[in-house]
């Protein structure tokens, strides 16, 4: 089954980059993945402190992720895989990528103006080396109306 990876979060573009994996998924009988990156706090002298911050953190991206997962399933009937990772997202990806040979397409939203974001930006410039196809979603993308132009 082909599977669609969608990095999630709270932006604009990374919803433009689920709607688009999800009606990609649709149309070819494939799957979602969300994965959901905890950025990894800095050492802390106090390790309970940094601890209950990381928690806090996984707690609110698999809230994040759950909710988003069941607005998929409502809207679309496919329900996703969650992955909630916590680390640099760049490295997270990527081994996220070499472990799971099932994925088809990384699907990453681009931020609005000249710096499309960290994910965009790493991964445009190794694009090339990448065990699938990336796809760059505009933060404004709007499939409807690209289906009227085709």
């Amino acid at each position: 089954m082909r599977t669609f990876l969608v990095i999630i979060d709270e932006t604009e573009e990374a919803s433009a980059a689920l709607r688009y994996a999800t009606r990609r998924a649709a149309a070819v009988g494939g799957a979602v993945h969300l994965l959901a990156l905890v950025p990894q706090q800095n050492f802390s002298a106090f390790g309970a402190v940094q601890a209950t911050i990381e928690a806090e953190a996984r707690d609110r991206a698999e809230m994040l992720a759950h909710g988003v997962a069941g607005n998929l399933f409502a809207t679309s009937g496919i329900m996703p895989t969650i992955s909630v990772k916590i680390g640099p997202g760049q490295k997270i990806v990527s081994e996220f990528l070499a472990e799971h040979r099932e994925v088809a397409a990384l699907v990453l939203g681009a931020a609005k103006g000249s710096n499309p974001g960290p994910l965009v930006t790493h991964f445009s410039s190794a694009a090339g080396s990448l065990p699938c196809p990336l796809y760059i979603i505009p933060h404004d993308y709007d499939e409807a109306a690209n289906e009227l132009l085709a």
